[in-house]
């Protein structure tokens, strides 16, 4: 493991930047300030290094991360309708910062603190932050861990696990901007994805809040059973992808429920770059970055929309008010775990 320093914030505290690798080369970058991820270096099939992750080359950008770059986003990420919810009879109050909602768990979340290492070998990172009861709005004193591994089939292991003394919502999820050619080439349109779902939850005009059915995808732009571009129905006559300038839609997986699972596979044909993606969630957020609007990132290069993808793998939105959904409460004393693998190869 590999220690450097990442800058510092507007108030002056200094950052780290730690890098873990296996033994064939790929290696992984996390700062302690949000437990961010901010590369992740593979070969592409001329053997070149290729950090396929976008963001930023120091912490006071990361302060500013409107995009989430990276970020370990919690106690929930994705929305939350009207800003509210009610366990055990109590209602409790959100910030309201996407409209009338809550959009990943509001200010000063996970994503916004440091946290601390408590644990490092050459492979492996895990870091730790602790909650107060009703941080955020959200019941219970928590503790918080995310463990970043770079295994040796060349997989990028992300384990969460956390535990509160209330009855609470948990919901992590990495909110990382991918490129399989590279976080400086540009457009994403012609990379190709597979989705292993037969739904998605489709979303309220202009809310991003799911209606609370599950849509077949059979015959919609939203069917990714079959590996397509990104980009080839992107522009389709459709009201769900005008609600989101593209595809910012959860995904039911087709899941067992049984462990951590396959569930899609992406690849760019450029860099011959493929990513699969395996986890134990029920929903995963496809986000084909409509948003990002001349972001400067690292070394310089302006990002701008469509130019990266995210697969958030998550409990689904608006889970904790929806009771057709999989809830995300996790009893007071109970551990939460979750694991997500994004897995490297050329194809």
């Amino acid at each position: 493991m590999k220690q450097t320093t990442f800058g510092k914030t507007a108030e002056g505290t200094e950052a780290s930047l730690y890098t873990i690798c296996n033994s064939k080369g790929m290696r992984a970058m996390v700062t302690n300030f949000g437990a961010t991820l901010v590369s992740v270096f593979v070969k592409n099939r001329n053997g070149e290094d290729t950090d396929v992750i976008l963001g930023y080359d120091d912490v006071a950008d990361y302060q500013k991360n409107t995009c989430y770059f990276g970020a370990v986003v919690g106690r929930n990420c994705n929305r939350i309708a009207n800003a509210k919810f009610t366990i055990n009879g109590v209602e409790y109050q959100l910030e309201a910062n996407d409209n009338e909602n809550s959009l990943h768990s509001g200010s000063n979340g996970t994503s916004e603190r440091f946290w601390n290492v408590i644990s490092c070998t050459d492979q492996m990172i895990t870091l730790q932050i602790e909650d107060a009861d009703l941080q955020q709005g959200y019941p219970g004193n928590a503790v918080i861990q995310v463990t970043y591994e770079v295994t040796e089939d060349n997989g990028l292991a992300i384990t969460y696990h956390a535990k509160a003394d209330k009855d609470t919502v948990f919901n992590f999820t990495n909110h990382a901007y991918i490129n399989l050619n590279g976080h400086a080439s540009g457009s994403v349109l012609d990379q190709t994805l597979q989705i292993k779902a037969s739904h998605f939850t489709p979303v309220k005009d202009g809310k991003a809040i799911p209606t609370g059915e599950l849509a077949d995808v059979e015959g919609t732009p939203f069917d990714f059973r079959i590996a397509k571009p990104i980009g080839r129905d992107i522009n389709a006559e459709n009201d769900q992808l005008k609600y989101g300038s593209g595809y910012d839609h959860n995904f039911a997986l087709d899941h067992t429920g049984n462990g951590v699972e396959k569930v899609a596979t992406a690849y760019a044909p450029e860099s011959g770059i493929q990513m699969e993606v395996y986890t134990d969630c029920p929903g995963m957020q496809f986000y084909s970055a409509n948003f990002i609007q001349g972001q400067k990132g690292k070394g310089g290069v302006i990002y701008k929309e469509r130019e990266a993808f995210c697969l958030e793998t998550q409990y689904f939105p608006n889970s904790v008010n929806e009771p057709n959904f999989q809830s995300p409460i996790t009893a007071a004393g109970k551990d939460y775990a979750s694991k997500t693998i994004y897995k490297f190869s050329i194809a």
